[in-house]
């Protein structure tokens, strides 16, 4: 089983993007000392006896309320089960892990005055792949995301539910399978563990990782769509983006160069073309995928912050007296609602621009080849329907890409009374990401198609593997046949990064 080691403070996408594709977290255990310091400091500022929000009073607007030491124990059960108020579907197994490995690694830090044995227990659930179900909606995003971290500590507390090797079980049932016993929070534990922005930081990486799968296969299957327009490349002379000087637009243009060199279908039509200039779905690419690429950088910088960072509140330092708790609103998720946004943004352009593609090769008129890429159009459809489905999908994420980052609705008495919204933010892309490769997959179909009426031309090395790797599943469309195995080969290709692989050396990262 891969390991990968966290070093709270200092970790990295790379580290988040190993673990969301399967690795297992690991702490680096020099946290021990500073975890250690936290948990002291806690002990510090209760033997002073004075009140402190989250260690010894109420909470949010019943922060006035003083809790007495007799019931500091009950005060952070109280909490966690609460605030476990969650609704609909559970997290995915996959982003509800990224989760627990970011609070641990946020945790780790000794900043929010964790007991070492408690942060043990969260690690070991994870090495262990003991992952609480957690419903997926219930978070604003601002103060923290409290009811779906409740969730994952009601579990470690032997309440609700365990996923256990693909089974659902009870936690309490699940822990003692693996020797455990339910955790019993210490003071400022509950808080500390229910309060920051784990659960909409995970849902962003998440989609994060699949928009950056997503966008090196869209300038495969670009490129072969320019191909099999019998498109110039010209668009993408490395001259013209010099000019403009944006980064994102010049590592498009080169990669899209790079995949079409050696075109023999590019060659044939050098001379002689009367065409002077190619539709913008093909010639404005290195423009539109280069200013999607900077957008994803751009939110990876955020994420990347957000998710070495520390979030909960308050946070704890220690002194020379024992300790000094400070209230602050690092679990304000604003950052991460307007990374995520930008995810949403990007995901949506990346299919809307294949889906024009797409609707340009099955069109007689603007492609010269057969109506709807079918030798017998008429008695066949052939790829008429596959470009509706893309359609109605481009135009779901058109409607799911509203931005989430600008709506805000007091919660707690007004306490709490700006709220981010990035969980609703974040939760959307994985969904968005999945509608985006099926276009993709859909759009690899239609230029892999579109390609063989140019037979016996053949189209560049990297291009043609990529056509190699789908035909090797997906023959070609003579007669209509039943689509929707079809698609769903073609998508599993774009999704699990193989199309981007077969066209290697494919580099342009948005993480790592």
């Amino acid at each position: 089983m891969r390991q990968r080691t966290l070093r709270p403070g200092q970790t990295t996408l790379d580290d988040w993007r190993a673990i969301w594709r399967g690795a297992t977290p690991a702490l680096d255990p020099a946290c021990a000392p500073g975890v250690a310091a936290g948990a002291a400091a806690i002990a510090g500022i209760l033997a002073r006896g004075e009140p402190v929000y989250g260690i010894n009073t109420g909470f949010g607007k019943l922060a006035s309320i003083r809790i007495g030491d007799a019931d500091l124990a009950a005060l952070q059960r109280n909490i966690v089960l609460s605030h476990a108020v969650g609704v609909g579907a559970p997290m995915p197994v996959e982003v509800a892990r990224l989760m627990m490995a970011l609070k641990l690694a946020s945790l780790a830090q000794g900043a929010s005055g964790i007991a070492p044995a408690t942060l043990a227990m969260l690690e070991t659930m994870l090495q262990r792949g003991l992952i609480p179900v957690v419903p997926g909606q219930g978070s604003v995003g601002a103060s923290g995301d409290l009811a779906p971290l409740a969730h994952m500590v009601a579990a470690m507390m032997g309440v609700g539910d365990i996923i256990d090797g693909g089974v659902i079980r009870p936690a309490a049932e699940a822990l003692a399978a693996h020797g455990m016993a339910p955790v019993v929070l210490g003071p400022k534990e509950g808080l500390a563990l229910l309060n920051g922005t784990q659960f909409s930081t995970a849902y962003a990486l998440a989609g994060l990782f699949e928009a950056e799968r997503l966008l090196q296969s869209a300038l495969v299957t670009g490129a072969l769509a320019t191909d099999a327009a019998r498109g110039s490349d010209t668009p993408f002379d490395p001259r013209i983006h010099a000019l403009r000087r944006h980064q994102g637009q010049i590592e498009v243009a080169a990669t899209l160069r790079t995949l079409m060199a050696g075109s023999a279908i590019r060659a044939s039509h050098l001379v002689g073309d009367e065409r002077v200039q190619d539709p913008y779905c093909l010639r404005c690419q290195p423009q539109v995928m280069g200013a999607v690429l900077t957008l994803l950088r751009q939110a990876a910088a955020t994420l990347e912050t957000e998710a070495a960072g520390v979030t909960d509140n308050p946070l704890i330092f220690p002194t020379a007296d024992g300790g000094e708790a400070l209230s602050g609103g690092n679990f304000h998720a604003e950052p991460v609602a307007f990374a995520a946004d930008m995810i949403a943004l990007a995901l949506c352009e990346i299919g809307s621009l294949a889906e024009r593609r797409i609707a340009m090769l099955i069109d007689p008129a603007l492609s010269g080849l057969p109506a709807f890429l079918t030798p017998r159009p008429g008695l066949n459809s052939g790829f008429m329907m596959p470009q509706v489905t893309a359609a109605a999908l481009v135009s779901e994420n058109k409607q799911r890409a509203t931005p989430a980052s600008v709506d805000s609705i007091p919660t707690s008495a007004n306490q709490e009374d700006h709220v981010s919204m990035a969980a609703h933010g974040a939760r959307r892309l994985l969904e968005m990401a999945a509608n985006t490769g099926a276009v993709l997959g859909i759009e690899l179909l239609v230029t892999a198609q579109a390609c063989d009426f140019h037979a016996p031309l053949r189209s560049s090395p990297p291009l043609e593997a990529a056509r190699a790797l789908l035909r090797g599943i997906v023959p070609h469309l003579d007669e209509d046949r039943h689509m929707s195995p079809d698609m769903a080969a073609a998508t599993a290709l774009v999704r699990n990064g193989q199309l981007a692989a077969a066209v290697a050396p494919l580099s342009l990262p948005i993480v790592g």
